[in-house]
């Protein structure tokens, strides 16, 4: 499956159409970005439990967590007209122009990417 694919399949389960009401917009902005950063955390404290608590790595919880986080980005996405792949491709464009090379720490603390803006 592709990003836009599974974009169009996730809106399937979104509560509404907030998409021509602007305070039902906000709304929805404000639970879509809530629910990401309260997914993500649960991806963290997985793994914090898991290596510091000595509880072990579930990788099955672990991918279920990460298609939550992802089902919240893609409704972000969906709500703001985004695509899911141009978001992709907007971060690779960034990370290229950042690190021309691969990843390096020079690179990381000169920000090229940032340097014009």
């Amino acid at each position: 499956m592709n990003a836009n694919e599974y974009q169009v399949k996730a809106a399937r389960t979104m509560d509404g159409d907030c998409s021509n009401d602007f305070d039902d917009l906000e709304i929805s902005l404000i639970w879509n970005s809530l629910g990401l950063v309260g997914e993500a955390g649960e991806i963290a404290e997985h793994i914090k439990k898991g290596i510091l608590h000595k509880h072990g790595i579930d990788k099955g919880e672990l991918k279920r967590e990460l298609g939550d986080v992802l089902w919240y980005l893609s409704a972000l996405c969906t709500r703001l007209d985004f695509s899911l792949a141009d978001v992709m491709q907007t971060n690779i464009d960034k990370l290229l122009t950042r690190y021309p090379d691969g990843f390096s720490y020079e690179d990381s603390h000169r920000r090229i990417d940032q340097q014009d803006a």
